[in-house]
């Protein structure tokens, strides 16, 4: 089999992130769960957007920010999901091919009825995504996310020659919802058997393994080589407090589980190894929008480059710390050079 094209080809929500600092009193007030996700739907969203503080606004989504910085580390990264022919689409479009990701998924037809961007009109379609974040002075992020037109990603949209051509293709829990987005999951999980790629998935969020957890499992069990989720999503899965527990079942299921600790670092498990990779430092967290995604950037980019578990772990590491410094859940550094000045240091 030739080399492959592409190092990691990511399916998930292509949504537009607007971000903005909140109270732990404005959370209560607008009954916002903190530190989780939850879904809203078009009226939610206008009216959330309404009260809100000024905003940063930039693409988002949790597999396409992986992408993001796999690019930025200089790797080869490609992207499938769906967006709006609209502004935030072609916001969202511009920054992907602009950060070096390819992505070309058809986006779904805009129309000439002038509504408001955020509600849904049968007659035009859903608009493109948004996620409305909302971060507290402890940093932490608080997510509502108006999916639009990323449901409406389907088999249709799965461009099985670039899963073909890429050594790993990494699915998105959070996509695991709409029915037509789960004929795609498995659609991609045979075309990578298929061809003798390598399946990986995020588990995304608690709320999304407390909804899927029987039919992540079978997915975990059949399909998937490489599984990321953070200690609470992996605890979740296994109806377990333990994170030991946890991390022992996974293994059960799963080659290769890389499981994320905040402050404490990761652990990653193969068979009998197991490798715990310490955080890296962060003069000050501002923003943890984005750090299980770069986490998952860095360790899939070192991972591709040939390089050994723990190293790709560091290089995971050093991505996640990048993004927290800063609002929003993409590199502003480039990666790649950061690493460079890693490796000349050390």
């Amino acid at each position: 089999m030739s080399s492959p094209s592409y190092d990691v080809c990511a399916i998930g929500n292509a949504l537009v992130d607007v971000i903005a600092d909140a109270s732990e009193a404005f959370l209560q007030e607008h009954v916002i769960t903190k530190g989780g996700m939850t879904l809203i739907d078009a009226e939610r969203a206008a009216s959330l957007y309404d009260v809100i503080g000024p905003t940063v606004q930039v693409s988002g989504g949790s597999a396409a920010n992986t992408v993001a910085g796999i690019a930025s580390l200089g790797g080869r990264p490609a992207y499938m999901g769906k967006v709006k022919a609209d502004q935030l689409g072609s916001i969202f479009r511009h920054d992907m091919h602009a950060q070096g990701v390819m992505f070309a998924t058809s986006p779904t037809a805009e129309r000439r009825q002038e509504v408001r961007e955020a509600v849904v009109d049968r007659r035009r379609g859903a608009p493109t995504g948004r996620c409305l974040i909302l971060v507290t002075p402890d940093a932490q992020r608080s997510m509502n996310t108006y999916l639009g037109a990323a449901v409406e990603f389907g088999p249709d949209d799965v461009q099985t020659d670039v899963i073909k051509d890429s050594q790993i293709t990494y699915l998105e829990g959070y996509l695991f919802d709409p029915p037509e987005a789960k004929k795609a999951f498995y659609l991609a999980a045979k075309t990578v058997r298929e061809n003798d790629r390598q399946l990986a998935l995020t588990l995304s969020d608690v709320f999304c393994v407390n909804r899927y957890r029987s039919e992540f499992l079978d997915l975990i069990k059949s399909e998937i080589d490489i599984l990321f989720a953070n200690e609470h999503e992996l605890m979740a899965l296994f109806e377990t407090q333990d994170i030991d527990n946890a991390v022992a079942a996974a293994r059960s299921c799963c080659e290769l589980i890389v499981t994320t600790r905040s402050e404490k670092g990761a652990v990653i498990s193969q068979g009998k190894n197991t490798f715990t990779v310490p955080a890296a430092p962060v003069a000050k967290v501002v923003d943890t929008t984005g750090a299980g995604d770069l986490y998952a950037a860095g360790f899939l980019f070192g991972l591709t480059q040939g390089m050994a578990l723990d190293e790709a772990g560091r290089i995971g590491a050093l991505a996640a710390a990048e993004v927290i410094s800063h609002y929003g859940p993409r590199p502003q550094k480039k990666l790649k050079d950061l690493l460079n000045l890693k490796s000349a240091v050390a």
